[in-house]
C-alpha cells in the first residue's frame, strides 16, 4: 500500500493519468481509521451524517457545530486520505462572506483539508472566493440533496434536453471558478460521460454511471448497514448489518448461559491475597 498523502494536485492530476479516484463517507475516528489503512483516495465528511448519523429524513438539520464536531473525530483517524468536508445547509447560501467564514471554520477548526459544497453557476461566486483563499473547493450538482424540497424528492436530474444542458453549464461555470473535483450525483450515465469528456476537472460519480473519473457512495450503504432503502446505484459489497446482529445474539446468549466471560476472559487475584487482607480487616 502507498502511504504517501494524497493531495489536491494528485487528485487534480489523476484527470490525465486516467487512475481512477475512489472516495468513501466517513463520520467517526474508528471508521475513518480503518477507511485509511486501504488505498482509498478521499473521505468525505459528508452531511448525509444527518440521515446516517442523527436519524434526520435529509441533510438539512445538520449544522457547522456537526460538521466540524465529525471533521475533527475523522482527521484524528486519517494520516494519508484527503478529508474533505461538506459544507451543510445554509452555511454558505446566505452570502460570499458567510460561505468563506464557514469555509475556513471547517479547515481551521475540523481540520479538513478541502470542502464540498452543493449548487451550480449560482454557487461560482462562493467557489471562486474559497479556492482564492487558499481552501480547495470539491463541487457537486445534479441531485444535490440540500435541494430535495426544491427538486421534489429524491430524483434523477438532467433527463430531458434542457435540464441536461442546464448541468452541463453548472459544470462549466464550477470549473471556471476553480473546484478541484465535481461530484455527478444522480444523473444520466450519458450526461455524466459527456460532463466527463469536456470538463479538465475530475468528476467523480454517485448514480452517474461508469466513465466519471471516480467514484463515491456512503460507506454505511456500501455495507449493507442501512436497514431502510437502497439506492438503485449503490451495490453492497457486504451485509454487515446481519453480521452485527448475530454477534450480539451471540452475545446475549453467551451472557444468559454464563459462558461469556470465560476463564480467558478474567482477571484473576494472586492467591490468599485477598484473604490477607481480609484477616486484616
Amino acid at each position: 500500500m502507498d502511504t504517501t498523502p494524497v493531495t489536491v494536485p494528485e487528485i487534480l492530476r489523476r484527470k490525465s493519468s486516467k487512475k481512477k479516484i475512489t472516495a468513501l463517507t466517513a463520520y467517526d475516528f474508528s471508521f475513518a481509521k480503518l477507511l485509511d489503512a486501504t488505498d482509498l483516495d478521499i473521505i468525505l465528511v459528508g452531511d448525509s451524517l444527518g440521515m446516517v448519523s442523527q436519524g434526520q429524513e435529509n441533510t438539512l438539520a445538520v449544522t457547522m457545530d456537526n460538521m466540524i464536531y465529525h471533521t475533527r473525530a475523522v482527521k484524528k483517524g486519517v494520516k494519508r486520505a484527503l478529508v474533505v468536508s461538506d459544507m451543510p445547509f445554509m452555511s454558505y447560501q446566505v452570502s460570499v462572506e458567510q460561505a468563506l467564514t464557514n469555509a475556513g471554520r471547517l479547515i481551521q477548526d475540523g481540520g479538513a483539508s478541502a470542502v464540498k459544497l452543493e449548487g451550480g453557476t449560482l454557487m461560482a461566486d462562493r467557489v471562486r472566493v474559497i479556492d482564492r483563499a487558499g481552501i480547495p473547493v470539491m463541487g457537486h450538482i445534479g441531485l444535490t440533496p440540500q435541494y430535495v424540497h426544491q427538486l421534489g424528492g429524491y430524483k434523477v436530474q438532467g433527463k430531458n434536453y434542457l435540464d441536461s444542458q442546464k448541468i452541463k453549464q453548472d459544470a462549466r461555470d464550477l470549473q471556471s471558478a476553480g473546484v478541484f473535483a465535481l461530484v455527478l450525483e444522480g444523473i444520466p450515465s450519458q450526461l455524466a460521460e459527456e460532463i466527463t469528456a469536456e470538463l479538465k476537472t475530475p468528476t467523480i460519480g454517485i448514480g452517474a454511471g461508469a466513465k466519471c473519473d471516480g467514484q463515491i457512495l456512503v460507506l454505511n450503504d456500501m455495507l449493507g448497514l442501512n436497514q431502510g432503502f437502497v439506492p438503485k446505484f449503490v451495490k453492497q459489497y457486504a451485509q454487515m448489518a446481519d453480521s452485527l446482529k448475530n454477534a450480539v445474539a451471540e452475545f446475549i446468549q453467551e451472557v444468559k448461559t454464563e459462558s461469556f466471560p470465560s476463564q480467558e476472559h478474567i482477571y484473576q487475584s494472586k492467591q490468599g491475597k485477598l484473604k490477607q487482607v481480609n484477616d486484616g480487616n
